[in-house]
């Protein structure tokens, strides 16, 4: 599978790391940088052009790295079409897969060991979206969100009343 890698300076060690990971386990690695240690460079340019090119390759997936993978997650969150999931634990990583068919993995190198984030990393490339009818639903409703900017309607049991008056 080809895995689109960026990071930021706290991540690029990690980053080089998984790409080397990757590539003995039989992955194709895309590197978006950054491509040397700079101590105050932005992960914005490197995450944004990861997660770009999840989009124009849908069987690809994305990993980008941070400090906390924060700023990182949100990046990537911001390119329309991209669920990025940021990496906490292997069930998190497996349940942003089975429920909400992440396309893109964030994750801290200064909150978990490299074993750990390699773990993460099995996890999110093995596992596959479940394609249940309500995953899907949920997924669709972020889809026309992003592409109208319209709040999805409140289920009839969300709506409170006061003295017969909607709130």
């Amino acid at each position: 599978m080809r895995v689109h890698l960026g990071s930021d300076h706290a991540g690029w060690e990690l980053k080089e790391h998984l790409a080397v990971w990757l590539r003995a386990k039989g992955h194709e690695p895309v590197d978006h940088g950054p491509y040397v240690f700079d101590a105050v460079d932005d992960y914005p340019p490197f995450c944004l052009r990861a997660a770009e090119a999840v989009l124009t390759e849908p069987a690809s997936r994305g990993v980008v790295v941070g400090g906390s993978g924060n700023g990182e997650q949100i990046a990537a969150n911001k390119v329309l079409g991209v669920r990025a999931v940021l990496a906490w634990s292997r069930e998190t990583v497996e349940l942003g897969r089975l429920h909400n068919d992440a396309n893109v993995m964030s994750v801290g190198a200064r909150m978990h060991s490299t074993e750990e984030v390699i773990g993460f990393l099995d996890v999110f490339l093995s596992t596959e979206f479940t394609r249940e009818a309500r995953h899907e639903r949920r997924i669709a409703m972020l889809t026309d969100y992003e592409q109208t900017r319209r709040l999805p309607e409140l289920p009839a049991t969300a709506r409170r009343t006061t003295g017969g008056d909607e709130i």
